[in-house]
């Protein structure tokens, strides 16, 4: 097995196949990454045996031939080189078994790595990506969903239901929904014209997140369920994920019909505020409040040994005056991804749910569950 290839193009790939690898232990085959080198392409895999990835790149073949390498020395060694052309050279062997030294370096340099191998008879069978039935959706459409959503999901491990992102078909809108049962986030768009039902999924986020940052912001990508595997690809690029097992929660029962009061805030004043406020905030519990009247919203943090802190900022609201409890991560996250310049809080009574949404209104909102007060 003998090859060059371009030094940049192969990092951009090692480095994606580092973060499906979550398996450090060198030794254990699931550390490696797996090279195939036919027809003057190069196919690169890696798995965690839950995650699949896989993607081709162009290469100078002089000799073909497959194996593993440990993901992290290769990716250690690319880096430690300079840009331009490296030599992959493997020596020919009829022993599989045999652990065969691999010559990394680049092509005019006196630089030689010597990494040892392992074969690929030893790594994890992929669930086929080729024959099963995608659908196609815009990448940027889908990219908002993931990011309105991936990060309300549980960590909770007794409940692994809600440990991924609820994803269904309904009539020709595609709908995301997060929840760790005391705030939830739900994302809709209507990309499923002419597409064939599918069943509702639970997808772990460790697959969207990489989707939300790998794919491109142009063009579109395609998907497909299949039994209880989901298969994404764009571009050169496959992955596959195992679902979730388990029933998830009948979100629309959390989904008010109808809230009677709202106020709307500056989204830069109101993430300048809480960064100010939370200083004070006991990072357990996590408790603020939000005491909001005419005109004004004020942010307190409760009264501790270290003292507290408070902050009004306006707001657009007219009414009876309420104070409302949150933890304040609850808030905080949604603010990270709505792109609006202004947010609207709608609720109805103290402790029940209230909505965070942009303003104007879009596809996606969050609910959060009030806490009670101290």
């Amino acid at each position: 097995m003998k090859f060059t290839f371009d030094r940049d193009t192969m990092i951009r790939e090692i480095s994606i196949a580092q973060e499906i690898i979550t398996t450090k232990q060198v030794g254990e085959i699931r550390s490696n990454v797996a090279l195939y080198a036919h027809n003057n392409s190069l196919i690169i895999k890696a798995t965690d045996s839950r995650v699949n990835f896989e993607t081709v790149l162009p290469i100078q073949l002089q000799e073909e031939g497959e194996t593993t390498i440990y993901c992290d020395k290769f990716m250690g060694i690319l880096t430690s080189l300079p840009e331009g052309e490296i030599e992959f050279n493997q020596p020919l062997t009829n022993d599989n078994d045999l652990a065969i030294t691999v010559v990394i370096k680049p092509i005019d340099k006196k630089i030689k790595f010597q990494i040892k191998s392992m074969s690929v008879d030893k790594y994890p069978d992929f669930s086929s990506a080729d024959d099963v039935p995608y659908f196609e959706v815009p990448s940027r459409e889908i990219k908002e969903m993931i990011e309105q959503t991936s990060f309300a999901v549980s960590d909770d491990i007794t409940r692994l239901f809600m440990n991924g992102v609820f994803m269904e078909k309904n009539g020709d809108n595609l709908n995301l929904v997060a929840t760790d049962g005391r705030r939830l986030s739900f994302a809709s768009k209507p990309l499923l014209a002419g597409v064939s039902d599918f069943p509702p999924v639970i997808i772990p986020p460790k697959i969207l997140n990489i989707i939300l940052k790998r794919a491109p912001d142009e063009g579109n990508i395609f998907i497909a369920v299949v039994d209880k595997m989901i298969f994404f690809k764009f571009g050169n690029y496959k992955f596959g994920s195992v679902l979730l097992d388990g029933q998830f929660p009948n979100y629309n029962r959390v989904i008010p019909d109808h809230q009677e009061r709202s106020f709307q805030v500056q989204k830069s004043d109101l993430i300048s505020a809480l960064k100010r406020v939370a200083l004070m905030v006991d990072k357990k519990a996590g408790r603020i409040y939000f005491e909001v009247s005419d005109g004004i919203l004020k942010i307190t943090s409760p009264q501790s040994d270290m003292g507290s802190a408070d902050e009004e900022i306006p707001c657009e609201y007219a009414g009876e005056s309420c104070s409302l409890a949150f933890n304040y991560r609850y808030v905080d996250e949604p603010l990270k991804v709505i792109p609006t310049e202004r947010i609207t809080f709608e609720f109805t009574e103290e402790l029940k749910q209230v909505t965070m949404r942009p303003e104007p209104a879009a596809d996606y909102f969050h609910i959060i569950m009030p806490m009670h007060k101290e």
